[in-house]
Order: C-alpha cells, then structure tokens, then sequence
C-alpha cells in the first residue's frame, strides 16, 4: 500500500470516528432532556450522512466505479422507493387516462438505450385515439386534450419511465432517450451519448431544452457523458425539480424530443456527408 493511499485511508477512518463521536453527543443531549435539540440532531444526523455518502461516490468515480456499479444501484433502490411511494398517483392517473384517452392510458414507443440497444420506452399517453371515417388518427392539435395538457405541463406522463428504470433500459439522470431514426444521422462524436443509460432527466432538459438546437442539445449531452459525477447527478436532480415545479421548457410533441425541422437538417447533412465520402472512394 503506498503513502498516499494510506493517507486517505486514515483520512477516511478518523473522519468516521469523528461522525461517531458528534452523533453519540447529539443522543447524549437528547437523553438529558433537551428536546429542543430534537430538529438539530435530525438535520445534523441527515446531512452529515448525505455528505459521506456523496463524498466516497465522488472518491470512486475516480476509477469509474460509480458509472459502471453504484450509478445503476442507486437507480434501483431510488426508482423502487419513488414507485412504492407514488403508487397511489400512479393508480389514480391510471384509471383517469382510460377514460380521458378512451381507452389504453400506455404509450409505448421504441428508442435506443445503452449503446443504442433498442427498447420500449413507456409513458402516460396524452393523445387519444381519435380517427376519421377512413380510420385515420386526427392531428395531434386535436387529439391533445386538456388533460393531456395537464399531463405534458406537470410532467406526470413521465412516471411510467420508472419502470424502465428498474428494469435496466433507463437511469434517473442522463440523456434523454431518442428516436431509432436520430441514429442513423449522428456523428462518431454524437453516438458517445449512448455510451450510457438513458435517463428520465438530463444535462440538456435543465439547460433550457426548447431553446436549444439539435447541435447544442447532443454537445451538452456529450458533456454530460464526460463529465459524470454524483454531484452533477445531484445538480441536475434538483435543477429538475425546480424546473417541473415552474412548470418551465414543457415539450408538446409525444414521441419526439427532435425537432422536425433539426431532424430534415440534419438528414441534409448527413446526406451530404456521405456523398462526400463515395466521391473519395470513387477517386481511389
């Protein structure tokens, strides 16, 4: 063992000792009678614990461990609790999109996950199934009702990507998840973003996502991919959730993050990419 690893071994174990110590004052205090000292020893006891553990996922992403083990650990038990919690939504939101949708409440739709793996993506739907006399879906203008308004702006439709979550095709943090079609038209530079899990929330979604174009939106995602810590997970949960609870950057297209006039722009580009290309082989 060399010196510096056993200076952050010992840095580690009198830090431990230290924590021991501060909460076995903190129940002396409370045994003596000091009830008003109740709200401190919680606070004190929660964040001290919340610290450490941020601390030694921050010391392993040094050795890649928290990308590859603790980041899809923490997905599950974080995914399980929050479904265990919210069951109660879930149920309700349920039996409200039968009715409002007319039927399945379920939108399933493929995308590409980790190393552009394809899965099944699944949210509340927020179109219903209305058609024409020849069997035609209407526009999406008319077939997005009010509660599919409601869904899309408080960000519920995305609930069901838990169960995603917990089954492997999806993280809590990380780029979003695409359309099979976006694929074909990446660079080398652009296909890193599947290096990891999709996520249910990403870089781009609290960088102000509808003002960005698709260019911007697939570097920050490959800023994301390079940059991966717990504590820009931490930044971006909670950016997340300050940006649902203002209800800001609410995306009213079901089924595609990619803008329609990004994606034709990029099809040219790609298009023109590999024209060059068969030029050079021909020349050769």
């Amino acid at each position: 063992m060399n010196v510096s690893r056993k200076r952050q071994l010992a840095i580690t174990v009198i830090s431990a000792c230290l924590l021991s110590k501060l909460v076995e004052s903190l129940q002396l205090l409370l045994k003596l009678g000091f009830t008003e000292f109740n709200d401190v020893f919680d606070n004190t006891l929660g964040t001290a614990f919340g610290t450490v553990i941020v601390l030694m996922l921050e010391r392993v992403k040094r050795v890649n461990m928290y990308a590859k083990f603790f980041k899809r650990f923490l997905d599950f038990i974080l995914s399980l609790c929050a479904v265990i919690a919210l069951s109660p939504v879930l149920l309700i939101l349920i039996v409200l999109g039968t009715i409002f949708m007319r039927g399945n409440p379920f939108f399933f739709q493929e995308r590409p996950g980790k190393d552009e793996k394809i899965f099944k993506l699944i949210k509340f739907r927020t179109m219903d199934n209305r058609r024409d006399a020849e069997g035609n879906l209407f526009p999406d203008s008319v077939r997005l009702n009010k509660y599919g308004r409601f869904l899309r702006s408080t960000s519920l439709d995305e609930l069901p990507e838990l169960f995603n979550i917990l089954k492997g095709d999806m993280s809590i943090i990380g780029p979003r998840p695409l359309l099979p079609r976006d694929v074909a038209y990446m660079n080398d530079v652009q296909h890193q973003r599947h290096i990891v899990r999709p996520g249910l929330t990403g870089l781009a979604q609290c960088s102000g996502r509808n003002s960005m174009n698709w260019d911007v939106k697939l570097a920050t995602d490959i800023d994301y991919v390079t940059n991966l810590s717990p504590r820009l997970d931490c930044r971006i949960f909670f950016l997340t959730i300050v940006k649902v609870l203002k209800r800001e950057d609410v995306e009213f297209d079901e089924g595609a993050d990619m803008d329609l006039k990004d994606w034709n722009e990029l099809k040219k580009r790609k298009e023109v990419q590999d024209g060059v290309k068969s030029i050079n082989t021909c020349s050769k």
